[in-house]
């Protein structure tokens, strides 16, 4: 019992003796806590972009939600149906019902120019036609300022997102679309969804503006239950009077996401990674440099009969302590700079603005922080080996 007793309190010892003495190395120590920090912030900063726009994309689907376009579409932008086809869609059985009817709407998807605020340059913004059913559809939406647009008439209400990130969305604006000046009349907020990103109006009168006839891109409609889908899926795919593809709105978003999410977690890491070999030769660095100038008090130490081992994982463990103190300043940094900081940037399947906020999320600051504790141990071990293997003899004679 005494024995491994003796060996914790020999680690403790030396541990609590370099971390009171770090005081003396502070331009060392401090360089190597400011160097895991900048990786840390950096690494999350990175991937809070992608963890944001993934929530963003998964929000906006949900367990008892579809999307229904063309056979062989991968977006509303190559897809299109007749007003017989979605007649026919919208009777399907397992639909949800209210008492207009099913929940079922038939949208046209148009893409239309407007200045960013903050740098004034174009982007592609999305303008969707919607039936009366599309409220029912995606019950997450709320309208937070102003009034829902009139059915009929040339009028848009705006995602939450579109308006604070486009110039032109305020309520009681215009819009020129076509030839015709279209008020805006409401803001909505959609759960942080993708549905902020779009501006809203009736379907057949944006059908009219853009000489569309009576043709749509996609139906998005509410299931009855989420146990439902299989057999509503099974039901339009075997109907030889339709060419459709049938997918969860959940799955469909989650497709949409997965290129831009990839690129930005492989750029994270490959950043991260340059950034972390830096820290590594800090930490290095900085050990070594404890080494040195406690050569002669750990060679004591030794003589007095403590362990290489206790030596080795005391160094450790003090490494490990300053990487575990860059990690959360760093983690700190990044949750104060990074989480709700809203942007947009391009739906590649669409070819349209996704608007978004970064997420600092639990899980990125753990695989930060394991980042650190990597870094730290990486940067601990050689120089805490060193130290075990000197002489005592010819380190006890060192000045």
């Amino acid at each position: 019992m005494n024995a491994p007793l003796n060996w914790f309190s020999q680690i403790g010892s030396i541990a609590k003796f370099g971390l009171l003495s770090a005081a003396q190395r502070r331009a060392s120590v401090a360089a190597t806590v400011v160097g895991i920090a900048g990786v840390v912030a950096v690494f999350i900063g990175v991937l809070s972009i992608s963890a944001g726009f993934n929530r963003a994309m998964t929000a906006s689907g949900s367990a008892d939600a579809a999307i229904i376009l063309r056979s062989g579409a991968d977006s509303e932008m190559v897809s299109g149906f007749g007003r017989e086809e979605t007649r026919i869609i919208a009777d399907t059985p397992g639909i949800a019902r209210n008492a207009e009817g099913p929940l079922s709407s038939a949208e046209l998807f148009v893409i239309i120019n407007l200045p960013k605020r903050t740098t004034g340059t174009d982007a592609n913004v999305p303008l969707r036609g919607v039936e009366s059913a599309a409220l029912g559809v995606r019950d997450q939406l709320k309208i937070t300022r102003g009034r829902m647009f009139n059915w009929g008439r040339n009028e848009v209400m705006v995602g939450a997102g579109a308006a604070r990130e486009f110039a032109g969305l305020e309520v009681g604006a215009q819009l020129s679309i076509g030839r015709e000046k279209w008020p805006v009349v409401g803001i909505f907020s959609a759960n942080g969804g993708v549905a902020e990103s779009e501006i809203w109006t009736d379907a057949k009168v944006l059908q009219s503006a853009y000489n569309r006839g009576d043709s749509y891109q996609s139906i998005y409609a509410r299931l009855a239950s989420p146990g439902a889908y299989e057999a509503f899926a099974a039901a339009l795919t075997a109907n030889p009077q339709l060419k459709v593809k049938v997918l969860r709105q959940s799955e469909y978003y989650a497709n949409q996401s997965q290129t831009l999410t990839r690129l930005i977690t492989t750029i994270g890491y490959l950043v991260a990674t340059l950034m972390a070999i830096g820290a590594v030769f800090g930490a290095l660095n900085t050990m070594y440099s404890a080494v040195a100038a406690r050569t002669r008090e750990i060679a004591t130490l030794r003589a007095l009969g403590f362990g290489s081992g206790a030596v080795v994982v005391a160094l450790m463990l003090e490494s490990l302590v300053l990487a575990l103190i860059g990690g959360a300043l760093g983690a700190g940094l990044s949750y104060a700079a990074f989480n709700n900081f809203h942007a947009a940037t391009m739906n590649w399947q669409s070819f349209s603005q996704v608007t978004f906020a970064f997420a600092v999320t639990p899980a990125l600051i753990g695989q930060g922080v394991a980042w650190a504790v990597a870094i730290g141990l990486i940067g601990g071990l050689f120089p805490a080996i060193r130290a075990a293997r000197q002489p005592i003899a010819a380190a006890l004679r060192e000045l």
